[in-house]
């Protein structure tokens, strides 16, 4: 496996970091998004950029993967397909814990399997199920803790 940088996000990374979001969206939920790219980039830019501090997960191939987080919540945690199971995420979700306020909430799908085993296994517990509009899908809120949940 390459040796992964984080750094904070810069514009240069956009495109890249759009196309392994849709890419690794896909792979986990089982679906194709229909939206146009741009159009996820420009959802991107006026919502998850602004709202949350944003980390790129960086390797000889570049872009491997990337956080969107807040000191209380995760909005987007991803890595590129080809390298899921190699630790990227474990290492994006470390410093999210590291950064947090002692508490992080997340929503996934219920559909996406191996996301909720990473997040289990990682110290999040299911705190309820509710309903995704924009997708039409089952979602899960996690919660960690650092008192309940060890880094």
């Amino acid at each position: 496996m390459d040796r992964i940088r984080i750094e904070l996000y810069r514009p240069r990374h956009a495109r890249p970091l759009v196309e392994l979001w849709r890419a690794s969206f896909e792979h986990g939920v089982g679906i194709t998004d229909s939206h146009p790219i741009e159009e996820q980039r420009a959802f991107f830019e006026a919502k998850v950029l602004p709202e949350n501090t944003v980390r790129v997960a960086l390797g000889a191939s570049g872009l491997v993967g990337f956080i969107a987080s807040t000191p209380e919540s995760i909005a987007q945690l991803y890595v590129a397909v080809p390298f899921i199971g190699q630790g990227i995420g474990s290492q994006l979700l470390a410093l999210a814990k590291l950064e947090s306020s002692g508490t992080l909430w997340l929503y996934t799908f219920a559909r996406n399997a191996r996301a909720r085993v990473f997040y289990e296994r990682h110290g999040f517990r299911d705190s309820g199920h509710g309903f995704e509009n924009m997708w039409n899908l089952e979602d899960i809120k996690y919660i960690w803790s650092r008192s309940v949940g060890a880094a």
